[in-house]
């Protein structure tokens, strides 16, 4: 009884949390000058890309090697912010944050107990949350824009189909102690480039 209790009040604070971000992301949008006047990051679309052909590259630590991965240059480890990604004509692509300190050779597993809060889009029309267990996604819509929005002290993860303003998944009461980045994998060649909008909200 005290389980479920608890499964309450936390499905709740979940739901407020989702509808104060729903909230939040509906004014930026309406709102140019209120974005200009927040710090951005990446304001510009960026462009992640995928190929077939594999280029040789310096062996550096914070390398991907062999995953077609990459983070995003600053980590964060207070606060809130806010990324939106591209994914439209994309057939296959990981998203979400990754902490400081994961594997980044060899086989890398995407799950929170190894530092990685994500999902992603499988043989065009497969989406997964990369949670323990894993877990599929029924969305009603394909999404062409996906927002992705971290509350580090709130421990929480959300990803939002940006177009349709609807809720994917989100990722709570977790408990961050390192810095976290923007995870991405356009995947290989899959379909279209991944283009990526970056916001800190303070």
């Amino acid at each position: 009884e005290m389980m479920e209790e608890q499964q309450k009040a936390a499905e709740k604070q979940e739901q407020v949390l989702i509808e104060e971000l729903e909230q939040e992301i509906t004014e930026l949008q309406k709102h140019d000058d209120v974005l200009n006047s927040l710090n951005i990051i990446l304001r510009s679309d960026d462009v992640l890309l995928h190929g077939d052909i594999r280029p040789k590259l310096p062996d550096k630590p914070e390398r991907f090697d062999p995953c077609p991965c990459v983070l995003g240059k600053e980590g964060f480890s207070s606060g809130r912010f806010y990324f939106e990604v591209q994914v439209k004509g994309k057939t296959d692509w990981d998203l979400g944050v990754a902490r400081e300190s994961i594997n980044r050779k060899g086989t890398i597993t995407l799950r929170p107990r190894d530092g990685y809060w994500t999902v992603w889009l499988r043989n065009r029309d497969e989406y997964k949350t990369c949670d323990d267990p894993p877990v599929s996604l029924s969305l009603r819509v394909k999404p062409q824009r996906v927002g992705v929005f971290v509350d580090y002290e709130e421990g929480l993860v959300s990803f939002y189909d940006v177009e349709s303003s609807s809720h994917i998944y989100s990722f709570t009461a977790r408990s961050f102690t390192e810095k976290l980045y923007p995870y991405f994998s356009p995947s290989l060649n899959y379909g279209e480039n991944l283009r990526i909008n970056f916001v800190s909200l303070h």
